[in-house]
């Protein structure tokens, strides 16, 4: 199957416009990373749950991230009626859009991993 290529600026200008709204979404070091996680555990995840699994993030920040996640429109957050109170976390239907794209990213990595290792 060929590739679409723009045939014109305009048309290249929308795609690189699509590109940067995905960027602008997906970027910096946690994102997908939280995405990824969710989308393998694939069942509702309580914050202490996502500190623990995606090693590294501090509860600052996987907080913000989950906020801009969830301002995004791809991750759920519920509060649940217990005591203490629980909150978990899942994809939207619209964050599980992602799966295909986290999927490549994981083969990608896999083939770069391999290719840079036996240099």
């Amino acid at each position: 199957m060929k590739k679409k290529v723009p045939e014109t600026r305009t048309e290249c200008t929308k795609e690189l416009l699509a590109i940067k709204d995905a960027m602008d979404i997906l970027t910096g070091k946690w994102k997908i990373h939280i995405i990824a996680t969710m989308t393998y555990k694939g069942t509702p995840l309580r914050f202490m749950d996502l500190l623990r699994l995606v090693e590294g993030i501090g509860a600052k920040m996987l907080s913000k991230e989950l906020h801009d996640l969830e301002i995004n429109l791809l991750v759920n957050r519920t509060v649940l009626n217990t005591k203490p109170v629980t909150v978990e976390y899942e994809l939207t239907p619209h964050g599980k859009t992602l799966e295909k794209t986290i999927n490549e990213m994981r083969l990608w990595g896999a083939l770069h991993r391999k290719k840079i290792i036996a240099k």
